[in-house]
């Protein structure tokens, strides 16, 4: 089974004092790209969060969102009642405004307000890891549905890659015909008499030349090989593009190899199908 590096997870915790909401989304990337928004008081879990998530996706570029939302009366913000009014004097000493005007100025001053640190509650921390596992089994199911989408295509296209390579199994002996043809018509053109020997020699030559058939078995291999590693447990779209850059060479063979337009013509559908593969398995993990 193949997944796709495509993918949308998310995961809503309601606690007494607040809502957090969790988000994890990923595109296709060669290696794991993990970019982490968490608010301040949750930073020193965010090595272990990190870890669960690349151990759980493994690649793709993945955006990772820890959003708070307080939903009871309450702020880890106060106001710094001694150092505002402190301001006002002084700004009273060198600005005869009202006080409003004057609380107006001293409230933007730095220090003016002050945060209390939060500490992480383990409870809280417990019910945030296991939303962050909620939403990893969300966005692994959406993975798995990509890759299901992007198997039945890669399958479609291999087996029209092995219908065209049938094809070019049936044409090659007219292919073979047709180079015997154009050598004696070249002979014939040149109105020299022609060694019968000699000729079967050169014809031999240009046959062993323009063989194709070890590039027919190798590539009938390379298919199969395909089919049975899309079909393996483990999703490897790594291993599946190597797979297919030695499908592309033997194609590539086969065409340079080939002589005749309408085998060159199947080799061209080939290298179509192929490239549309190749295009999909950045998607596969």
């Amino acid at each position: 089974m193949i997944k796709s590096m495509t993918g949308f997870g998310k995961a809503v915790l309601q606690l007494p004092t607040k809502k957090i909401t969790i988000e994890v989304k990923s595109l296709n990337s060669k290696n794991l790209d993990l970019n982490a928004r968490i608010p301040s008081q949750y930073r020193e879990k965010e090595l272990a969060m990190r870890n669960t998530i690349a151990k759980t996706l493994q690649r793709g570029k993945v955006d990772f969102g820890l959003y708070v939302e307080v939903t009871a009366e309450e702020t880890s913000t106060q106001v710094n009642a001694a150092v505002v009014k402190n301001y006002m004097e002084q700004l009273r000493a060198i600005h005869s405004g009202a006080d409003m005007e004057l609380m107006k100025m001293a409230v933007r001053m730095p220090d003016a307000l002050k945060v209390e640190r939060e500490e992480i509650d383990e409870t809280e921390y417990k019910a945030i890891t296991d939303a962050l596992a909620t939403a990893l089994v969300e966005i692994e199911k959406y993975r798995e549905d990509e890759g299901k989408v992007l198997e039945e295509d890669f399958v479609k296209r291999i087996e029209k890659i092995a219908e065209l390579l049938e094809k070019v199994i049936a044409i090659d002996p007219e292919r073979i015909d047709a180079v015997r043809e154009r050598l004696r018509k070249g002979i014939a053109d040149l109105k020299e008499a022609v060694d019968e020997n000699r000729f079967e020699q050169e014809l031999v030559y240009y046959i062993e030349k323009f063989d194709i058939t070890e590039e027919k078995v190798r590539l009938n291999n390379h298919l199969e090989y395909f089919t049975s590693t899309l079909n393996s447990d483990d999703s490897n779209g790594k291993k599946l593009g190597f797979i297919t850059q030695e499908i592309g060479r033997e194609i590539n063979t086969i065409g340079s190899k080939s002589n005749y337009a309408p085998m060159q013509q199947l080799v061209v559908q080939m290298k179509d199908e192929l490239e549309k593969i190749k295009e999909q398995l950045l998607n596969v993990l």
